[in-house]
């Protein structure tokens, strides 16, 4: 049983690479506390300190970190400026041109040079080609517009 003693810091080094692991799963930083917890055990065993102490160890760093470190790395990792609209929420509130005659049915426009199928938000509204139309929102592959 001496080899378990001589290897107590290894098995912390151990579960703190596991630990690691699941918090690439998870991101969000719970688990990076509880490896890092892991680590100081581990420099406990490394040191000599008998097991109680390094679960002591590992409980109050995690505690710690949990309670410390963790929101203070939230707040850093968090975006700071305003959220920027990518993909089709990119296109709401762009303007496009009708290509095709634009019903609450049917119609093509070109929005950002490419061409999108086209609908109107409200019935019995027809858009003639050449106007300038904006987008309200994206549906599926589908440009809901209205004229501006």
């Amino acid at each position: 049983m001496d080899w378990l003693q001589e290897t107590q810091w290894l098995w912390w080094v151990g579960a703190a690479l596991v630990l690691g692991l699941i918090e690439i799963a998870s991101l969000d930083l719970v688990f990076t506390m509880l490896a890092l917890a892991a680590v100081v055990a581990a420099v406990g065993a490394a040191l000599g300190l008998s097991f109680p102490l390094q679960v002591i160890l590992f409980v109050l760093a995690a505690l710690l970190s949990l309670a410390l470190l963790r929101p203070l790395l939230l707040r850093k990792l968090k975006l700071s400026g305003p959220v920027v609209p990518t993909n089709t929420d990119a296109n709401v509130g762009q303007s496009a041109e009708v290509l095709v005659p634009v019903t609450d049915r049917s119609g093509m426009v070109k929005l950002r040079g490419e061409q999108w199928t086209a609908r109107t938000e409200t019935p019995d509204v027809e858009l003639e080609v050449g106007q300038i139309v904006r987008v309200v929102r994206i549906d599926g592959a589908t440009a809901i517009v209205t004229a501006t």
